[in-house]
């Protein structure tokens, strides 16, 4: 067998010898790179050469003490370059599956910071904070799943731990995803060694510099790796061939020959399998899969010492080679007990290393970093499905006893199966010992009930939206619209906390509302069409609609309708509620990030006013994220108009009328407000809603998505040059529609900007919903207030012609009301 390290013993042959000699492959750089580092080779279609680490753990047996000494004093020179002040506010990022053990003793190096690694096992429950490709792996998902979303959402520096940093696409991809949803001002890297090659070098600094940070570079050892040309495929030719020929050590039999000249063939081929209760802490996480903190630390630190006098029990008292074989990712819990057992019982050589689901290249030679390999099925039910997975170095190194240490997760029947590790283990060594340690699996809330959906709940088509709400029709919540108004402007109650009788429109206002649907839609169509253009190019290829009920609801489902319509897309459609004052429901935003990636959740609108609930949702989303609320919501809304300049994703800028808002529920799937009241809406549950059957026969929410969907074939083109030009341009809010309100609210006297509802939209709702004062108009606005005029003369409500308005027009709410402030029929007067 090859040594963990080359000492410089004369003669000694490098285990990257056999590699170079027949690929040209040359390690260049740090005299300490031949120690730290053999080659193998493997089918891999990216690259076929692989470095082995010798003081990693992972393929090559070493003393526990030089693994976790490396990554420790990694960490102390992290701590040093970034102070303590700083190393306080840092996270340190491991990757899976070689670098967990590794990240993780940096961790404990800096000491100060808590510590996180990537996986690539799904855990039911726990939503995705991030994850990202790692360009040149034999499997390349990573997921974060930190227990505590806020972990990654903070600005102190970020610490990213690999193996090896070679092109450095991996650790680019990590920060380039992280950045974008949590930026912060550093960036540390560290790598047992730096690999770069001369054009890789310069990549670090002008990402840095693009991303407007600081990015430090932190490594054991450096150089890089000379390949020759087509190095790749005579690579795989040399695997295949010996592959196909049966030249390379697979499997059980891979290694027998090897065992057989290394010691006499064991007496019990079969030994039984000890099983080890550690009595591991309760609580204590395995490893940093959801997070590690430095508490965490502490209470392991306290309890190693009683675990590892509880497995050198089961040790034979002769036992002069212990190998501690930990489990693919979990590498860190495993290392801890291998050198509390090296520090307590010195007399006993201990050597540590972990299974992999990486394929190498076994040769048995001293030359190559692989000498053996053995092959088992995979035990731990993984998401991508069964497979072969491998543990490299162990047969055939005489150990007279091997530690396998699992999580729970894996303590299956295939790992004690004919052919599964165990069983292979005891071909090997006469004495293997079974330690299963819980796999930490965070406290789950309590399941969220699945959306509602039409017809059961809404007139809209099962597919077209799922509401996360709960139903409350059955509960009594409307009032009359002056009382409602009276108590919200006391102080007394909140607007979501009752309904406003919904109103029935009168023939002739009915006219209108299908007048202005025949007359605008084709316009609503190129505004549906040009802000979905710029959702599925600008935010993602795949979003996830999750409209703000119930005005964003019909702008949801056309939006829904034109990706199917022109992309054959069938993108997930949700309604959630959010509430002025209150935020978003964060029920629902769990329930997303549940099923979905948070990064493709686009919110949907249908217009801008002044932009409370644009600011109302960037706020729920901070606090959301802040209390430890799943992260990656993106708060930008998309919308269909944006009169207010308030959102950078929008179908128009145009104060026009959306024939939606001149309804309440009838054009918006019979259903109503949002409500939240503490004493029906729990902790747990959804906001509510009520879905009103019986104005069945007045329902037109299903013909204003038609007549709009009608038009879409008509309008491609214009829908295509006004998404280039929209994408080409300059979107950034002004926030012109703010300044407007807050001009008006002190012009008019009313001091309060929530009593003014800026555009048509707005308006309508006022007149609908509030106790109107006021309507000022545009001078000269058209077709467009045909409803608005209707409405406010049915109310008694001045409209007043305003020369200067950046809107059509804007609703002045009745300020300081009571109803003694309107006549018996509930009317507005003027102060």
């Amino acid at each position: 067998m090859n040594k963990a390290v080359n000492d410089g013993t004369p003669g000694e042959v490098w285990s990257g010898t056999w590699v170079a000699d027949r690929l040209g492959v040359e390690l260049v750089g740090d005299a300490r790179l031949t120690d730290l580092l053999g080659l193998a080779l493997r089918r891999n279609p990216k690259r076929a050469h692989l470095l082995v680490s010798n003081v990693l753990g992972k393929h090559v047996p070493q003393s526990p003490s030089v693994v976790y000494g490396q990554g420790f004093a990694l960490g102390r020179r992290v701590r040093d370059l970034l102070g303590d002040e700083e190393a306080a506010r840092a996270v340190v990022l491991g990757y899976a599956e070689t670098a967990t053990g590794l990240g993780h003793s940096v961790a404990d190096g800096i000491a100060l910071a808590p510590y996180l690694h990537s996986t690539r096992r799904p855990v039911p429950g726990v939503a995705p904070a991030g994850g990202f490709e790692e360009s040149h792996s034999h499997a390349t998902s990573h997921l974060l799943l930190p227990e505590n979303p806020a972990l990654l959402a903070g600005e102190g520096p970020l610490v990213l731990v690999d193996d090896e940093f070679s092109t450095g696409n991996t650790v680019l991809n990590t920060i380039w995803d992280l950045h974008e949803r949590y930026p912060r001002d550093r960036y540390v890297v560290v790598a047992l060694v730096d690999m770069r090659s001369e054009a890789d070098t310069g990549r670090l600094e002008s990402f840095a510099r693009e991303i407007d940070a600081r990015v430090d570079l932190v490594a054991a050892a450096s150089g890089t790796v000379r390949l020759p040309e087509g190095v790749l495929e005579k690579g795989q030719d040399l695997v295949a061939r010996y592959e196909d020929a049966g030249l390379g050590a697979r499997g059980c039999s891979e290694s027998a020959a090897t065992a057989a000249r290394a010691r006499p063939a064991l007496t019990h081929p079969h030994p039984a399998i000890h099983r080890v209760d550690l009595m591991w802490p309760r609580d204590l996480p395995d490893g940093g899969r959801h997070g590690f903190t430095p508490a965490h630390r502490i209470r392991l630190e306290n309890a190693l010492p009683a675990m590892a006098a509880r497995l050198a029990e089961a040790l034979p008292a002769d036992a002069d080679r212990v190998h501690i074989l930990g489990f693919e990712e979990l590498m860190y819990a495993p290392l801890r007990l291998a050198r509390e057992l090296e520090q307590v019982a010195q007399d006993t050589e201990f050597t540590y290393s972990t299974t992999t689901r990486s394929p190498v290249l076994a040769v048995d030679d001293p030359g190559y970093a692989i000498r053996t390999r053995l092959t088992f099925p995979a035990h731990d039910t993984p998401a991508d499905g069964p497979g072969d997975r491998y543990a490299y170095n162990v047969a055939g190194a005489r150990f007279d006893a091997v530690v396998a240490v699992v999580d729970d997760t894996a303590d299956t029947p295939e790992l004690h199966a004919p052919d599964g590790l165990l069983a292979q283990l005891a071909e090997h060594a006469p004495h293997v010992v079974l330690v299963v340690v819980p796999s930490h699996t965070p406290e789950r809330p309590p399941m969220l009930p699945e959306p509602l959906r039409g017809p059961a709940f809404s007139s809209y088509a099962p597919e077209d939206v799922g509401w996360l709400l709960q139903d409350l029709s059955d509960v009594t919540l409307e009032a009359p619209t002056e009382e409602r108004e009276e108590a919200i402007q006391s102080g007394g109650a909140h607007y979501a906390e009752s309904l406003p009788v919904e109103y029935q429109p009168s023939d002739h206002y009915q006219e209108l509302f299908q007048a202005a649907l025949t007359e605008s839609s084709a316009r609503l169509a190129q505004a549906v069409g040009a802000v979905t253009e710029i959702v599925l190019q600008e935010r993602s290829p795949h979003p996830v609609l999750v409209s703000l009920a119930r005005a964003g609801t019909p702008v949801g489902v056309l939006m829904r309708r034109w990706a199917q319509f022109r992309h054959g897309l069938d993108l997930p459609h949700y309604a959630v509620s959010i509430v002025r004052g209150r935020g978003i429901d964060a029920n629902a935003l769990r329930w997303l990030a549940e099923h979905h990636d948070p990064a493709d959740v686009v919110f949907v609108d249908g217009w801008t006013g002044k932009g409370a609930i644009t600011r109302e949702l960037t706020e729920a989303i901070r606090e959301f994220e802040a209390q430890g609320g799943p992260v990656g919501f993106d708060p930008e809304i998309a919308v269909l108009a944006d009169p207010g300049s308030c959102v950078r994703t929008y179908g128009t800028r145009e104060d026009f009328l959306i024939p939606s808002a001149c309804l309440n529920s009838t054009v918006s799937g019979l259903i109503s407000r949002t409500v939240l009241r503490a004493d029906l809406v729990g902790p747990d549950d959804f906001h509510g809603a009520k879905f009103y059957r019986e104005l069945a026969g007045a329902d037109v929410s299903v013909d204003f998505l038609d007549a709009v969907a009608a038009r879409f074939p008509e309008v491609v083109e214009a829908v295509g040059a006004q998404a280039k030009e929209l994408l080409a341009g300059d979107r950034e809010p002004t926030w012109e529609g703010w300044a407007a309100v807050e001009r008006i609210s002190e012009e008019y006297g009313i001091h309060d900007v929530n009593l003014v509802k800026p555009g048509v939209g707005e308006t309508t709702r006022v007149l609908l919903r509030r106790v109107p004062w006021k309507i000022l108009a545009r001078a000269g606005a058209g077709a467009d207030l045909d409803h608005v005029r209707l409405l406010a003369e049915q109310r008694g409500v001045p409209v007043e012609e305003v020369a200067e308005l950046p809107y059509t027009c804007v609703g002045l709410i009745h300020p300081k009301y009571t109803r003694g402030a309107t006549g018996a029929d509930g009317r507005a007067v003027a102060l």
